[in-house]
């Protein structure tokens, strides 16, 4: 299995009708064929320390059954819909890919 976790810090001047649209965006992804599973959230409001990283908008946390279907979710037209459709609100993205 992979874990594609994805962390968004995104426009602040977004507004919430945009914010509801880019989570609709996000919610569009679990539909991807080759996506096993799917969610996504915002930054958890846990007491800060040295070692956590909340200041992003979003998480996203995709699983897929092998790096092929990784791959494939890669190319697939509707993540290229996705990123054309919504990279021009993102400040930052981070990727971690993790295999199980």
């Amino acid at each position: 299995m992979v874990r594609h976790s994805v962390y968004f810090w995104l426009d602040p001047a977004l507004t919430d009708e945009q914010k509801a649209s880019f989570e609709e965006g996000l919610r569009a992804l679990f539909r991807i064929d080759v996506v096993a599973a799917g969610s996504f959230g915002k930054a958890a409001a846990t007491p800060v320390r040295p070692v956590t990283q909340n200041t992003f908008d979003y998480a996203l946390v995709l699983e897929f059954d092998s790096v092929a279907q990784h791959d494939a979710y890669q190319v697939h037209p509707e993540h290229g819909v996705f990123v054309e459709s919504f990279s021009p609100w993102f400040r930052e993205v981070r990727v971690f890919d993790t295999q199980f």
